[in-house]
């Protein structure tokens, strides 16, 4: 009766209960009982999760108008928490991305065992019924768990209960039993600490989103005329045909745009300090101007959102032609915030580019980011490096990278010197430790 107990529960992936040895034949009614209240229980633990929730979210929800409330005029108190709340959202990104990473050939590998086992219900099934007719001790005639039949297994093997030529096929049974057990435990914790991620990272968002917010609310106040001028910029972009055409005619007719190009161009290239560009000076959210030079800024930069390169500078485009910057594959709904310090000249759509941002970051130097699902900041404001400004959406939006049918959204990345695109490679950090953050 064991056996038979054991080879039905392998079949059905040591996840459904067994039955007695004794009283193999069970009324039904009785379980779709048990199942009924099973299921009510459950639901009335699941609203009462989401009653929590809701709870938590309102009251952060009031803590974050009191945190508002307390910025009050305070510029670089808001962008100081605006860099450090993008910082930590991409943090959490990158331990979500992380975790299930680990958790891929975790759940792989435990299929991969189960497989095995359920192959070999017959082996199964003899070794049990020689444990059990060899055993001085009946095995136990109920088994809903693989520990179960690992601790059995384990028991018969040091007793010396199994007959030689059962030995090894009890050990490599104890084994793989073992492995599913272990690997059980390792998902189990891994998907706990990615619901817990995962549920910081909605906080996070939702304090970032406020304070997005009231940084786009102050920057209204002080330009009157913000709207009229991004719907003047999204006119004019459509006069133009090319990256470079764009971005000339919003530095010449578009008055933010032309004013934060005059600016980036008055400012001159800030002073290093021995040679080296004074990194100290990021520190400092109060700037109104870049805090190093684009130029001196090589090995420093961090990526503006957490993904994977896809494509690179110099490669092909799919098209015949050469890719003039980098595409990184990115989760949806992911932050995207500045590599460096500069002046907004465009942001909105563009021809294939979908939601494309221009950033005039002085000495001739501009930096492309396109793909975004929403952008967060208006032309002619001046941002910082690590500051938010946009989000990615749920699918590709590049035209370029549509084609080869990616599927999750794609940020494209292009830097320009005087109008030419160069390769951004040398000014990627290659190291964590090395990235310059506000």
């Amino acid at each position: 009766m064991f056996a038979r107990a054991f080879a039905i529960l392998l079949s059905a992936g040591f996840a459904s209960a067994g039955v007695s040895a004794s009283a193999q034949a069970v009324d039904p009614a009785p379980q779709t009982t048990t199942a009924s209240a099973e299921a009510i229980k459950q639901r009335e633990q699941e609203l009462e999760a989401t009653r929590a929730q809701q709870k938590s979210s309102a009251e952060l929800q009031q803590q974050l108008k009191a945190e508002v409330a307390a910025i009050g005029q305070d510029r670089s108190k808001l962008n100081a928490q605006l860099i450090d709340a993008a910082a930590q959202v991409q943090s959490i990104e990158a331990k979500i991305g992380d975790a299930e990473a680990k958790l891929r050939p975790l759940d792989a590998r435990e299929q991969q065992i189960r497989s095995s086992l359920d192959s070999r219900r017959s082996e199964v099934v003899e070794v049990l019924a020689a444990l059990q007719r060899a055993g001085r001790r009946t095995p136990p005639a109920l088994l809903v768990r693989p520990e179960d039949a690992l601790q059995s297994l384990r028991t018969a093997i040091l007793l010396g209960s199994v007959v030689p030529e059962l030995r090894s096929r009890a050990q490599a049974l104890a084994k793989d039993l073992a492995e599913l057990v272990a690997l059980r435990r390792a998902i189990a914790a891994e998907r706990d600490r990615l619901a817990g991620d995962r549920d910081k990272l909605r906080e996070d968002q939702t304090r970032l989103a406020a304070l997005v917010d009231e940084r786009q609310r102050k920057q209204n106040e002080a330009e009157k005329n913000l709207e009229a001028e991004s719907a003047r910029a999204i006119a004019l972009s459509k006069q133009v045909d090319s990256l470079q055409g764009l971005i000339s005619k919003m530095e010449q007719d578009l008055k933010s745009a032309a004013k934060a190009a005059a600016v980036a161009t008055q400012q001159g290239t800030p002073n290093n300090v021995d040679g080296k560009p004074n990194v100290a000076r990021l520190k400092d959210p109060s700037r109104s101007s870049p805090a190093i030079a684009f130029a001196s800024a090589k090995g420093l930069l961090a990526f503006p959102v957490n993904g994977v390169k896809i494509r690179g500078f110099g490669g092909s485009d799919g098209a015949g032609g050469v890719e003039k910057g980098i595409s990184l594959a990115t989760r949806p709904g992911a932050q995207v915030t500045t590599p460096c310090d500069g002046w907004v000249v465009y942001a909105g759509p563009f021809r294939s580019y979908g939601q494309l941002l221009i950033l005039n970051a002085g000495g001739g130097y501009h930096v492309l980011i396109a793909g975004m699902g929403r952008i967060s900041v208006n032309i002619g404001q001046f941002v910082l490096t690590g500051e938010p400004v946009a989000t990615m959406g749920t699918s590709s939006q590049v035209a370029s990278i549509l084609a080869t049918n990616v599927s999750q959204p794609v940020l494209y990345i292009e830097f320009r010197k005087d109008g030419t695109p160069i390769d951004p490679g040398p000014w990627w950090a290659a190291k964590e430790g090395e990235k310059v953050r506000g």
